[in-house]
């Protein structure tokens, strides 16, 4: 038990320290900034969080950064909100990380409840996907940038390179379980990495100190305790007050499940809660269960958001014949609630532990084991995005056990193909930001689809 104590490490010269700590204004407006611009999925959105915490801001390093997303790829739910929940803790411990988790959340939670609200009214917008079509086309240059740059930095040896095949092959081509890939990367890294390929992260005197006074069992079931309160509570109201049955009680009690099921992301679980949201409860068909998906995939924020269009369609229609925007309203409300709080709780009662962790070697070398699969998976994540942005039509092939993506290329779209032309030679050449090159490539879109 004491091994998980924080040790106190010698005092170093990083933003933990309160002197080289940043104002919590200057961070509030970072996060806001990356929880505005989060646009692509987790892939994109970690490329994000790298660009402005760790080559503009520095206030982590590299292998803060990427140590910290091995520890939030192993707790279920989104590991991008996670990583930024993180990283605000890091900062400014529990109110950093709510402020930080909150802002990378919220602007996409609003988009996606103002889309979910114009659907239930008046189903698609083809001016809204006109736009969208431009966003991900420039997503896909940001997620080539990220991959890139990511996988210079973890990739160091020959082993890290045969780890992030493997993990691509496993993933793209066998389908082989999201957790499986991470567990075996860990296990292949404890057993033959002999030293970790990141040097271990600093933590300064002040930091211990602080680490030190939340450490310990004490720490860590008070602040279980606290956040299982936080997300329990208002789920026993609303059962108390609607009973079994109701379509409120219903949303959280599902969506509280998939909370603790959603190891790997959104991706890992979509399957089984459109079977559950269509089938098993009726909320929506499967082709809404589908533009969900898609308004989820093209704005801001995490993906699991699609539970937030689902929780709103379930509460609209809860009346039948009678819908009614502020029952969509509420039932919105209680699935990002629990689909968000316990992300909180995952990451404050784990995160005073992560430096000790990443300091004790063969850890090390499991989290460096895992660093280098991520690179896989963002791989792997990047081809499965560019096909589908690409072509119209992609059709997967199984032999045996084997995954085989062939695209149609009659159904290629030109008009992506040249937004993704338009947004690398604005990132990659010009070096444009990501806020500007997503305004040109949406503004691009958007015009086209006044002309054509």
């Amino acid at each position: 038990m004491d091994s998980l104590r924080p040790a106190r490490p010698k005092k170093a010269n990083t933003p933990d320290s309160e002197n080289d700590m940043p104002p919590l204004t200057e961070v509030s407006r970072a996060f806001a900034r990356i929880g505005l611009l989060s646009f692509g999925g987790p892939t994109a959105q970690i490329a994000l969080m790298h660009r402005v915490l760790v080559e503009e801001r520095k206030w982590l390093t590299e292998s803060q950064f990427l140590n910290a997303l091995s520890f939030c790829i192993f707790l279920p739910g989104p590991e991008a909100m996670q990583l930024a929940t993180y990283a605000g803790w890091k900062l400014h411990r529990v109110l950093g990380g709510l402020i930080a988790g909150l802002l990378f959340v919220l602007p996409g939670a609003a988009l996606v409840l103002l889309l979910s609200v114009v659907y239930g009214a008046f189903g698609d917008v083809p001016l809204v996907k006109s736009v969208f079509v431009g966003i991900q086309a420039a997503v896909v240059i940001i997620v080539v940038e990220a991959l890139l740059r990511i996988g210079n930095k973890a990739l160091n040896t020959p082993l890290h390179w045969w780890v992030a095949l493997a993990s691509f092959i496993a993933i793209f081509f066998f389908s082989v379980s999201f957790p499986v890939v991470i567990l075996s990367a860990a296990l292949f890294g404890y057993l033959f990495f002999e030293k970790a390929s990141l040097p271990a992260p600093q933590v300064s005197e002040s930091a211990s100190n602080h680490a030190n006074l939340d450490s310990g069992w004490r720490h860590f079931l008070s602040t279980t305790a606290l956040w299982l309160f936080i997300w329990f509570a208002p789920l026993i109201l609303i059962a108390a007050f609607y009973g079994p049955g109701h379509v409120f009680t219903d949303i959280g009690v599902f969506f509280s499940k998939l909370a603790v099921v959603t190891f790997g992301g959104a991706y890992a679980v979509l399957a089984y809660m459109a079977q559950q949201a269509v089938q098993g409860y009726g909320w929506l068909s499967a082709a809404e269960m589908l533009d969900g998906l898609g308004l989820a995939e093209t704005t801001n924020g995490p993906l699991i958001l699609v539970t937030e269009f689902v929780g709103y369609l379930a509460g609209l229609r809860q009346g039948g014949t009678d819908p009614s925007i502020m029952r969509g309203m509420a039932g919105a409300a209680i699935a990002l609630w629990v689909t968000f709080a316990p992300c909180f709780l995952w990451i404050f009662a784990g995160a005073p532990y992560v430096d000790r962790l990443q300091n004790a070697p063969k850890l090390q070398a499991a989290l460096s084991g895992i660093t280098a699969a991520v690179v896989g998976v963002i791989l792997n994540l990047s081809q499965w995005f560019a096909l589908h942005v690409i072509f119209e039509k992609v059709t997967l092939t199984r032999v045996g056990p084997l995954n085989l993506w062939s695209p149609e290329l009659a159904s290629v779209n030109w008009l992506v193909v040249v937004l993704i032309v338009v947004s690398g030679f604005a990132m990659l050449r010009l070096h444009l930001g990501i806020a500007w090159t997503l305004l040109l490539a949406g503004t691009l879109s958007l015009a086209w689809s006044f002309i054509a």
